[in-house]
């Protein structure tokens, strides 16, 4: 049986969620929060990613180690810090006004970032360049995978794939066809308002939502779900149990700003 001393590792994008209308900014990204959610929940988990030589990318380092997350393959790159503007649009629903990549859109493993990976439990990939070459470099290697695909398209062959629709059961259901149909072992959708769904082909199980009194932020909320779910999952608990525990994780994540607790910046 492999021995896996960090069982968990997100590859991908971080970058700098600049809030606009709160002048103020904190640090995420999918692959970043949802390794932090992972060490949060418990689970060790190392990130591999790049940030530039920046403020930016010292407060991404600092924020990533003071959440218990091993940075040894956090790349430093000659390039800025990716950042995303969020802002609200006449409706007052977010929207992301501008996005720059940076150092995220650089960022490729090393030789010995692959020799790594291919020793962890399961893998989240997260938006980089290279996803698909990456899962074929680590093919035999035993390591479970798994994508957003709102956030990385690309989900052929995937142990677990998410996705996002709307509140719509017909959406949701063919959303899981789809994943289903892609090769994913399992597949996730959020709905919304309508809770979750997530088949294995075999078994199809449905929860709803966890009612809050308020919601300050959706931010990192998805992601959230998804190391829940992960965690879950990787224990080897039933379907139904990693979308409740997906639930649950992310409800906490709608009542801060930003995809984990931390201390926002200014802008």
């Amino acid at each position: 049986m492999k021995q896996t001393p960090l069982q968990f590792a997100t590859v991908g994008d971080n970058c700098i969620d600049r809030y606009l209308p709160l002048a103020q900014a904190a640090v995420g990204g999918n692959a970043l929060n949802v390794a932090v959610q992972l060490a949060l929940a418990g689970e060790p988990c190392t990130y591999f990613g790049a940030v530039g030589l920046d403020e930016a990318g010292r407060w991404t380092r600092d924020a990533l180690m003071g959440n218990g997350v091993s940075v040894s393959h956090l790349q430093e790159l000659d390039a800025p810090t990716a950042y995303t503007d969020i802002d609200v649009d006449a409706a007052g629903e977010r929207i992301i006004a501008f996005e720059e990549f940076g150092s995220t859109a650089l960022y490729r493993p090393t030789p010995s970032d692959i020799s790594a990976l291919k020793t962890m439990g399961h893998i989240h990939i997260g938006w980089f360049n290279g996803a698909a070459a990456l899962r074929d470099a680590l093919a035999g290697s035993g390591v479970s995978f798994s994508q957003d695909v709102a956030v990385n398209p690309d989900a052929f062959g995937l142990d677990v794939g998410f996705e996002s629709v709307g509140p719509s059961e017909i959406l949701a259901r063919e959303a899981l066809q789809r994943l289903l149909g892609c090769g994913c072992k399992v597949a996730v959708v959020t709905c919304g308002a309508m809770g979750s769904m997530a088949s294995d082909g075999t078994e199809t199980v449905v929860t709803g939502i966890r009612a809050l009194s308020s919601v300050v932020d959706t931010t990192g909320a998805g992601d959230t779900f998804i190391a829940g779910f992960l965690a879950a999952w990787k224990r080897g608990q039933p379907l139904a149990a990693c979308l409740a525990t997906g639930r649950d994780a992310a409800a906490q994540t709608c009542g801060h700003v930003g995809g984990f607790p931390q201390t926002l910046q200014r802008l």
